[in-house]
């Protein structure tokens, strides 16, 4: 009877993780997660350390590489759990933009409700701080155009009299006939 091996993606993480261990072990390098998927370590670093630091007394907490590795790893597989559930609410509905109401409806549906408040403050905190800064921009845009506009008449006249001083001079020039 012949075995049939499954694909990389078909295989369970533990799997994954216990052939990644052998070929380490055996010097071999090898990436099982794509780089574009990967979460900043200093970021993921930061996020702990300010957690860890909140709840305890603490000022320095240190974290060994294989955990900062494992919440790191954490973090992409729930972002890959929560857009894809987020992904499927928005395939229900017949679009094909996910919104931010797709959001809190996946982490409901992912059983993380409590998620929800603080996730929705965030967003209103961003929206308002955006809100600024494209009325600045608008602004700015505006004066720029205003600008434009002020310098775009006076160069006209500057060609248009330049064009009648030519006219002018040829005016003034004295017939030979």
């Amino acid at each position: 009877m012949e075995k049939v091996v499954p694909e990389a993606e078909e295989l369970p993480k533990a799997i994954v993780r216990r052939v990644v261990k052998e070929k380490i072990s055996q010097g071999e390098m090898v990436k099982v997660v794509p780089e574009a998927e990967e979460l900043p370590r200093t970021i993921v670093r930061r996020v702990v350390k300010e957690k860890l630091s909140q709840s305890s007394n603490e000022q320095d907490i240190s974290l060994h590489k294989d955990s900062l590795l494992a919440f790191s790893e954490s973090a992409r597989i729930f972002i890959h759990y929560l857009s894809a559930t987020a992904n499927d609410i928005c395939k229900e509905s017949k679009r094909q933009t996910i919104n931010a109401d797709d959001v809190f409806k996946a982490l409901e549906e992912i059983e993380f409700p409590e998620f929800i408040v603080p996730l929705k403050a965030s967003l209103d905190e961003f929206r308002r701080k955006n809100a600024g800064k494209k009325a600045e921009a608008a602004k700015a845009k505006e004066a720029d155009k205003k600008r434009k506009m002020e310098e775009e008449p006076s160069a006209e006249n500057g060609v248009q009299n330049d064009e009648k001083e030519g006219k002018e001079d040829e005016d003034d020039t004295p017939d030979n006939d």
